[in-house]
């Protein structure tokens, strides 16, 4: 009886230990993740679904990385459905939808991670009301996130390792500086992260301008994570990396040159953060913030929009169909058309003129504005073919103006970021800094694709977009074996190449087509100097940042074409191009 006992006891020390080993375990984890939820289906099975933020708290506009988790142990199969929807305010004027479906076969368990697209930030509220819900075979529930922001203070992604001991005195640090309602839940400097939990999606880590870390948390990540910040760096992102012993770049397997972004590697003692100078690193691109850059780069002297001209409005047309309808319908129908004795004929004449006044107000502007519409875009593309990337880091700037549109979905076949921004406030403007800003701006990602629909391009209207992809492409410019001459493998013409040579002097080739070596000719540096001073105006301001930055690179080009393939959207619009590549030459 005594050993039974005895048994009984080391049975239940052995299970609780157990249990008190998950719940460390779990509250470890849960410091960097945030659990949504758990719905357990089937305690006895315990068939269940976890959705789990990776982040601790998600970014003002962008994506947000959220991993499920889904156990099936019974003899059945089950369907599920997580329904997101973020929004700018309470109110839900601004905001963006999207819904993730899963299968999983009996007896099994899967995980998957998903980027969950944030609503568009117009400049007017720093409040998101973030929201999820579940349906399907195993039950219902959700989860309700509302968080406040700055739309001054950068983005920061700050790993555990960090964020333990240093949390608190960087939010101290902020609040000492009367920066109320920065970034992050409660008021945070940061957002937090588990290096060993991220993703492998550089969409991401989008919404962030920031992300900090110590040379260990770097060497945990994996691969593909790994991958996927060199990706968001290369597109203009600040990474620090802290280190008691700094090693150089190569030995923590960052790229040569990070392109639009920057990196630094930085001493620690230990894994205590200076408050002060940690603020102050970050607030260092507070003007060049990705979200600073939207919310006011575009509403006023936008170049795109000037290109593209003031859209007139015959309006006298219209006025002399009015002033006709009026007295047709009134007088002329009361008098003529149903004259005393056949006033019956009102019911049929009535509707009659209305619907035909209707058809010709229609055809009218049907004339006057047309089918589709028209725009300009702006391209920004870094082409790196060297460290095995073979990739294009592309920003794309846009505007158009639309007539009658027959549909509001279209299709972005590339892995991008996709984000209305408010534009100059006009009769046909939709999307403004305006708090009267409304429209749903759907988006759904399917792979490294995104499909919209809602108010991207309503009819008759203008509207602005800003464009982040990464592409995949064997493009490149390359050293001919004859001396002085430059091949493209592109497979579109280049107007002009500009190529600063290892001495830093300049070079120019014109007409570079795929295939045909082209000869450089030299050129004074005054007489690059306006050539870039054109490029850069023709940006706003982040971009022109970015351009810039990698403008006075040795080993570099700058080439100027009309005919490169921008990311497309929606089908209908015409659009006219100008691509500004950068990148290195390739020997």
């Amino acid at each position: 009886m005594n050993t039974l006992l005895n048994r009984n006891g080391f049975r239940i020390l052995f299970m609780s230990a157990l249990k008190l080993t998950a719940l460390l375990s779990f509250i470890t984890l849960a410091n960097a993740q945030a659990v949504l939820f758990r719905q357990v289906f089937d305690p006895v099975t315990d068939t269940h679904v976890e959705v789990t933020s990776l982040f601790s708290s998600p970014a003002l506009g962008g994506f947000h990385p959220v991993r499920v988790f889904i156990s099936n142990r019974q003899n059945i199969p089950h369907s599920i459905n997580l329904s997101f929807h973020s929004s700018r305010d309470y109110r839900s004027s601004l905001s963006t939808s999207s819904d993730f479906s899963f299968y999983i076969e009996p007896g099994k368990s899967a995980t998957y991670d998903i980027v969950v697209p944030l609503a568009p930030q117009n400049g007017y509220a720093s409040y998101e009301q973030f929201k999820v819900k579940l349906t399907g075979s195993m039950g219902k529930n959700s989860h309700e996130d509302n968080v406040r922001f700055s739309l001054t203070q950068p983005l920061v992604l700050l790993s555990d390792t960090l964020f333990t001991p240093n949390g608190s005195a960087l939010d101290s640090e902020l609040a000492s500086r009367g920066s109320a309602g920065y970034a992050g839940s409660g008021g945070q400097f940061s957002s937090r992260f588990s290096p060993s939990q991220l993703p492998d999606d550089w969409r991401a880590f989008s919404g962030f301008d920031s992300i900090l870390m110590t040379d260990d948390d770097w060497m945990a990540i994996p691969p593909g994570p790994r991958h996927a910040i060199t990706a968001w760096l290369r597109l203009g992102g600040q990474l620090i990396i802290y280190s008691e012993n700094p090693p150089n770049a190569t030995a923590l397997g960052l790229p040569l040159e990070s392109s639009y972004g920057e990196y630094a590697i930085k001493p620690i003692s230990g894994v205590k953060l200076d408050p002060k100078a940690t603020v102050d690193l970050v607030n260092r691109r507070a003007n060049k913030t990705r979200l600073a850059a939207i919310t006011n780069d575009f509403k006023s002297t936008w170049p795109l929009q000037k290109e593209l001209g003031e859209k007139s409005f015959n309006s006298a047309v219209f006025i002399l169909i009015l002033i006709a309808f009026g007295i047709i319908v009134g007088p002329v129908n009361l008098f003529i058309f149903a004259k005393s004795g056949r006033r019956h004929r009102l019911f049929i004449t009535t509707p009659v003129i209305s619907i035909a006044t209707s058809l010709l107000l229609i055809i009218l502007i049907i004339f006057q504005d047309g089918f589709g519409g028209e725009g300009r875009r702006l391209v920004l593309m870094e082409v790196r073919p060297d460290e095995n990337e073979n990739a294009a880091f592309v920003h794309q700037e846009q505007f158009s103006r639309t007539g009658v549109m027959t549909s509001p979905s279209f299709s972005i076949n590339a892995s991008s970021q996709f984000v209305p921004v408010p534009i100059k406030s006009s009769r046909w403007s939709r999307f403004t800094d305006s708090y009267r800003s409304s429209g749903n701006y759907d988006i759904q990602p399917t792979g490294s694709k995104l499909f919209a629909s809602g108010s991207w391009f309503q009819s008759r209207s203008e509207q602005g977009q800003l464009i982040t992809a990464v592409v995949p492409t064997r493009g490149r410019i390359e050293l001919a074996k004859e001396a002085g001459f430059l091949v493209s493998n592109f497979d579109f013409t280049i107007k002009t190449l500009l190529f600063r040579d290892d001495d830093g002097k300049w070079h120019r080739a014109e007409s570079l087509t795929k295939g045909t070596p082209v000869k450089l000719t030299s050129i004074d540096p005054t007489m690059v100097q306006p050539i870039l001073n054109d490029l850069n105006l023709k940006f706003t301001g982040r971009n022109q940042s970015f351009l810039k930055k990698v403008q006075e690179r040795n080993g570099h080009y700058i080439a100027i074409t009309s005919e490169a393939p921008a990311i497309e959207t929606h089908p209908s619009i015409d659009w006219q191009t100008t691509t500004i590549i950068t990148g290195p030459i390739v020997r």
